[in-house]
């Protein structure tokens, strides 16, 4: 059973969040609808959440001390029932620890927890990692939130602004989800990516190593949400054309580079926390409509 729970907030928006898998599935911000609404027939999914690692793995797989483990595509957070560990009105703390089904995919003691509180017109979602084993953790977590596209119902081109001017170019995904040395250029000009669907055809475009820690998602209408990134170092961004939504994924990992064939502790972009350590990762989704001139 899923069961779904529901916050306020006192200035009236409202979010949904499921305890499978802490997936955010409805957040309506100043009258605005802000997920896009499930439709199996396209995709089955809102929001899930990526851990212990992002991106597919060679053949489905991991190494791990010289043994091979069958983790596959985003890791198993989105599979898996959360428990309650916290909640109020406006703010709900999930759980998830570890158990035999997850030790035999990846074979590490863990505390993962996913945090969604509302403000007004904005939503702050968390990741925390806690390492409760007796040796360092490999790790990479990410959101994956299906956004509008369009956007509070803008007919408008809409774009990505970036906080700062970003490299064109991104990694082309190959056969099985691996990430090709490869790159492909994007219409991203200096800070600002126009948004086709089009562009979304073969992959995701995955900006790796951001001097942003900001962007913008904007429907050309002024209406816009702001995204504030933080320790989440890529971002992709995913769609299926003509889908009506545009994934915004905040990352600190990536998929499996098409090189590479060691062990997890070896991966790119993979953290590694200490014994008894706990890291946060988080984003906070805003959204903002722009006064009106004249």
């Amino acid at each position: 059973m899923t069961d779904a729970i529901a916050l306020t907030h006192l200035s009236g928006d409202r979010a949904e969040i499921l305890t499978h898998g802490a997936e955010l599935a409805a957040w309506r911000a100043q009258g605005v609808d802000m997920i896009w609404a499930k439709d199996p027939k396209i995709w089955d999914q809102t929001a899930p959440v990526l851990f212990p690692i992002v991106g597919w793995t060679r053949d489905s797989q991991v190494r791990v001390g010289g043994r091979i483990y069958p983790l596959s595509l985003h890791g198993f957070a989105w599979k898996k029932r959360f428990e309650v560990a916290e909640r109020r009105d406006d703010y709900l703390r999930l759980t998830l620890v570890d158990d035999d089904e997850t030790r035999a995919l990846y074979p590490f003691a863990f505390r993962f927890e996913v945090e969604f509180r509302l403000h007004a017109g904005a939503l702050e979602n968390s990741l925390i990692v806690a390492n409760i084993d007796s040796r360092p953790l490999p790790y990479a977590c990410g959101l994956h939130p299906a956004f509008c596209w369009p956007l509070a119902g803008s007919n408008a081109p809409h774009a990505i602004t970036f906080e700062t001017e970003e490299r064109p170019d991104v990694p082309i995904i190959g056969p099985g989800g691996l990430f090709s040395k490869p790159i492909r250029k994007t219409p991203l000009v200096g800070r600002r990516l126009p948004l086709e669907p089009l562009m979304f055809a073969h992959d995701a475009l995955c900006f790796l190593n951001l001097a942003s820690h900001s962007l913008v998602f904007d429907n050309g209408a002024g209406g816009r949400l702001a995204v504030t990134l933080q320790d989440f170092p890529h971002v992709g961004f995913w769609t299926l054309p003509p889908a009506p939504y545009l994934c915004i994924e905040p990352w600190t990992g990536y998929g499996d580079p098409e090189e590479f064939r060691g062990d997890l502790y070896e991966k790119p972009s993979m953290r590694l926390l200490a014994p008894g350590e706990r890291a946060r990762h988080g984003a906070i989704f805003a959204f903002e409509r722009q006064a009106s001139v004249g």
